[in-house]
């Protein structure tokens, strides 16, 4: 029995595999080629969202049995090719819960008392001080696109302040909703009636590009936009041309349709907070699910316990 860790993570994810015996080789920044070379030789692969499990890679695994993520998204894999070859796939949807929750609120009052464009301005000595207007979350209307365990943290955190919590979730229940003090809408309802939106769903064929020119236009022109979900969820292009056009007030992205984001048509837009993927970059979450995932997937090939599993094996 053997691992793969094949991206960069916490320490951690070693100390577990040592105490539960299982040998495993450190190979980062393979190539693809190289990765289907190698990947088969494994029983299980730990992965975070640098390598692309796609059907080229896993679909020749007969040795292969676990595929973990240190993290939550999985369009980095392939499910289907996955299932197919009775490769279970695990992700760790808590370990980076409050890191990704405390990165929106913080990309949030950044936006709205225009923080991340009062700081360079004093840099260059400029007192601008009545440029820098900014508006108060408490009394605003927060709508959140997906309302999972990061959604609902930030309904919690956000609720506190005092903002108006409204989601589309079609899943959430009374229950969920009534904790939060949120109410269901429509999709069509939260863009056009909320100040601030907030993305935390799954990327997907119903989702993908679901902000784009015509969805853009129907929020409110002092609204603005975060996304520390998955890249994909908005069209880039379109965001550019709605930030450079007052369509909406501002936008904080954290994730990006390809990454790195080293050639972004995002880049350079007004108004618009970049930062790189730093959802996870905490450095509790980092340790959380670097030993979220290895217990799992030890777990998992030695003694056949399944948890936290995107697809099920027969």
């Amino acid at each position: 029995m053997k691992i793969l860790i094949s991206d960069k993570m916490s320490d951690k994810v070693e100390n577990v595999l040592n105490e539960n015996k299982i040998p495993y080789d450190i190979k980062t920044d393979l190539s693809p080629e190289q990765l289907t070379e190698i990947i088969d030789d494994y029983d299980g692969i730990l992965i975070r969202s640098a390598t692309k499990l796609k059907a080229e890679i896993i679909g020749h695994c007969k040795n292969l049995k676990v595929i973990g993520r240190a993290g939550v998204g999985v369009d980095n894999v392939d499910i289907d090719t996955a299932t197919k070859n009775k490769i279970l796939v695990m992700n760790t949807p808590l370990g980076n819960l409050e890191a990704t929750a405390e990165l929106t609120i913080g990309l949030m009052f950044s936006l709205m008392r225009h923080i991340h464009l009062a700081s360079p301005s004093t840099h260059e000595g400029k007192w601008e001080k009545s440029k820098f207007l900014g508006s108060e979350l408490k009394g605003k209307t927060l709508g959140i696109v997906g309302f999972g365990n990061i959604g609902q943290r930030v309904a919690e955190i956000a609720s506190v302040i005092g903002m108006k919590i409204i989601t589309n979730s079609a899943s959430a229940s009374d229950d969920i909703l009534s904790r939060f003090n949120a109410s269901k809408v429509s999709t069509d309802e939260l863009i056009s009636t909320s100040d601030v939106i907030s993305l935390h769903t799954k990327l997907n064929d119903e989702t993908k590009n679901m902000f784009n020119a015509t969805s853009l236009k129907s929020m409110k022109p002092s609204s603005v936009l975060i996304n520390c979900a998955r890249g994909g969820l908005i069209n880039e292009a379109d965001l550019k041309v709605a930030l450079d056009n007052d369509v909406i007030a501002a936008a904080a992205v954290d994730v990006y349709e390809t990454e790195p984001a080293t050639n972004s048509p995002l880049f350079n837009a007004k108004n618009l907070l970049l930062t790189p993927h730093l959802g996870a970059s905490s450095k509790e979450a980092q340790s959380n699910v670097a030993i979220d995932v290895a217990e799992q997937v030890a777990d998992y090939l030695l003694n056949g316990n399944i948890i936290n599993n995107i697809n099920i094996i027969e």
